[in-house]
Parts: C-alpha cells; sequence; structure tokens
C-alpha cells in the first residue's frame, strides 16, 4: 500500500488481478472486517519456507475409462485435501498410483 497523492493510493494485488488498474481513490477503499471464512483452513507444519504446501490427494470422486488412439487408458476425479470439490482433476490412474502408492486400493 504506497499512497500516490492526496486522494489516492497503490495497492499491491495478486497476480490474477494483474488487468486491473491498482491506483484506486481513497472512497473506492474500505477496511477489512473480519469474517471466520476468510481463515485458510492449512496446518502449519504442511507450509513449506517458500509458502508451498505438499498437494495430496483426499478422495476419488469418480473414474473413467477414455479411449486414446487405440490403448484405453483410466482416470480418476482427484478431491485434493483442502480444496474445495469444484477444483478436483482428473489424472491418470497410473499417475496417482506412482506418485501415492498407498492411496489407491
Amino acid at each position: 500500500l504506497d499512497r500516490v497523492g492526496e486522494v489516492s493510493y497503490r495497492l499491491a494485488l495478486p497476480p490474477q488481478l494483474s488487468h486491473v488498474h491498482n491506483v484506486f481513490h481513497v472512497s473506492l477503499l474500505r477496511g477489512y472486517k473480519y469474517h471466520p471464512l476468510h481463515v485458510i483452513s492449512y496446518l502449519l507444519d504442511q507450509i513449506r519456507a517458500d509458502l508451498s504446501y505438499v498437494k495430496e490427494p483426499e478422495v476419488i470422486l469418480d473414474r473413467q475409462d477414455r479411449v486414446m488412439r487405440k490403448k484405453t487408458i483410466l482416470f480418476v476425479k482427484i478431491l485434493w485435501r483442502n480444496h474445495p470439490e469444484r477444483e478436483a482433476t482428473w489424472e491418470t490412474e497410473e499417475s496417482i498410483r506412482t506418485s501415492y502408492p498407498d492411496f489407491i486400493p
């Protein structure tokens, strides 16, 4: 947060908002109000020094056979730990077995 003029501030915006102009008039700014849903639920021991974390599968939501050329490949839809269901991803069963050998029975 940098003061640019008498009534404007430059804000540090996240990368996904890089297309937004980052200088705002004070009338558009408000103080933050705490809300319990804004709390990050990651355990501190899961966060690395570079602020990344280990991505672990939580559950298989769906399975699907896909034909790629002349080969049928099994895909699984993975719900990742600490992620909402809308962020579940399709992965090959083989890649999940390789990366997480104790996960798939």
